[in-house]
Formats: C-alpha cells, structure tokens, sequence
C-alpha cells in the first residue's frame, strides 16, 4: 500500500486540492491527516485560500481513506462537519511491518515522545517544518510552511518516507529501516 501524509491544512482550499491531485498522482490507497484541517488557528496567518467550507467538501467524498489524528486546531465542532474521525489524539498504524506512531506534534514530538521501540516511527505535524531524521518523520505543512520551507506533503511506500513540494517535486527522502 501507498500513503499520502498530509498535515496542517489550517482551512486552505489550494492545500486539500494539492492532496487530492498528490493522492491520484501518486496512485495512493490511503491518506494520513496528521491534524489542523480546517481552522487556522490563533497564531497562524489566514491562509491566502482560506475556504474551511470547500476543505470539507473536498475532503468528506474520500471519507474512506482517511486516517486522522485531532491537531491542536482541530475542534468537537469540526467532527460534526467532517465525515470521517479526527478526535484521537494518536493512532497506531503498522505499515510494511513498521509501527507508526501517528499523532499531531502537540501532546507528543521530538520534545516528548510517546513508549516506542528502537525500529518505530513518530509521524507527526504542527511544526510546519518536513523533517526526515532518527526515525521521526514531518510532512511539513501543505498550506502554511515555515522556516523557509515550501508546503509541503509526504508519501510512504515500500521503504521510503519521501516529501513533496506542492509541485510534485521530490523535496527530501529517507529510507526506512
């Protein structure tokens, strides 16, 4: 199986168009949403396509294949418009015989990291930052990047976690182990 991860959508109609194009490009069966999907948050800039009413609508027709995990922006009243769960905070995801460890980067992170063992890996968000080092993983964010970065999205296949520039360009690769 392939997956897309996406993470910090923050209500950007551009970012859920980018994941739907990333996910039929790159033939994905499913998409990880590590959190903030539909509002931007206090401390965040509004995105320039800041539209949480088409996010929705883009995102409720793949209700399916999604697997999502609550971000620090995300509320009890987005679960009422959104038709797949997003209110965990983590979710435990074994991929090629890999145990991911989903979650959105609030609660835990590179700072505070959850029980794991030696060969598992922490897939998270809310940094905005894709980063690929020491079995922890960030897509980065495909609305509202920081740091100097571009938005950015991530794929998992066979053995590698590889991030995308919103242009489909490879932007950064690990293999994983």
């Amino acid at each position: 199986m392939k997956y897309l991860v996406i993470s910090d959508i923050h209500g950007a109609k551009s970012g859920a168009l980018c994941a739907i194009e990333a996910f039929q490009l790159h033939h994905c069966d499913m998409i990880i949403c590590l959190g903030d999907i539909l509002y931007h948050g206090p401390r965040n800039d509004l995105p320039s396509t800041y539209a949480p009413k088409e996010v929705i609508k883009l995102l409720n027709p793949l209700k399916d294949k999604i697997i999502a995990v609550r971000g620090n922006c995300d509320a009890e009243v987005d679960q009422m418009v959104l038709e797949f769960p997003i209110l965990a905070d983590y979710n435990i995801l074994f991929i090629n015989e890999r145990k991911f460890f989903l979650t959105h980067g609030h609660h835990y992170g590179p700072q505070a990291k959850p029980t794991m063992e030696a060969n598992d890996y922490l897939l998270s968000g809310h940094t905005h930052v894709p980063t690929t080092t020491d079995h922890m993983l960030n897509p980065g964010s495909i609305a509202l990047a920081k740091n100097g970065h571009p938005n950015t999205y991530a794929i998992i296949d066979d053995d590698h976690f590889s991030i995308y520039d919103t242009d489909h360009h490879l932007y950064m690769q690990t293999k994983l182990d």
